[in-house]
């Protein structure tokens, strides 16, 4: 497979595999613990897994100019990841069903991402994706009753 190609192959297959294992964990989180309870322990394991990244992925003698390039986008980032996963576990708590949740989120959130790129990045919207976010609405008409 050429390089090209697998570079971007693979983080589409990251994004899925991870989606999914997400996905599951969420949907499998015991009821009766509060989210926030157990949102504490996923960022601690988090914050563990990306510590011992950072440190295969960065030589030790640039780690901290690596961390001087951090921005306001780490901390609202960490914000929204809070918001999203939270709102899964609610979704999910709420009677979801794991596919319809995803399904739902997913469209209202690529109808929302086409709006954001033509306003903040200016992006142009196509005749296609405007059929595209109508069909989206008639697909969330038919998942959702």
């Amino acid at each position: 497979m050429d390089n090209n190609v697998l570079s971007l192959v693979l983080p589409v297959l990251l994004v899925v595999l991870a989606n999914t294992m997400y996905n599951i964990c969420t949907k499998s989180t015991p009821y009766n613990v509060n989210p926030f309870a157990t949102l504490i322990v996923t960022y601690i394991v988090a914050a563990i897994v990306t510590t011992i990244l950072f440190f295969v992925f960065t030589r030790p003698e640039n780690a901290v100019f690596e961390l001087s390039k951090i921005n306001w986008t780490s901390i609202v980032l960490g914000i929204a990841i809070v918001g999203l996963e939270t709102g899964y576990i609610l979704m999910y708590r709420a009677g979801w069903k794991v596919g319809n949740a995803s399904v739902v989120s997913n469209i209202c959130l690529a109808c929302t991402l086409l709006v954001v790129g033509f306003i903040l990045y200016n992006e142009n919207i196509s005749l296609k994706q405007i059929l595209g976010i109508a069909v989206c609405i008639v697909g969330l008409v038919l998942v959702t009753k």
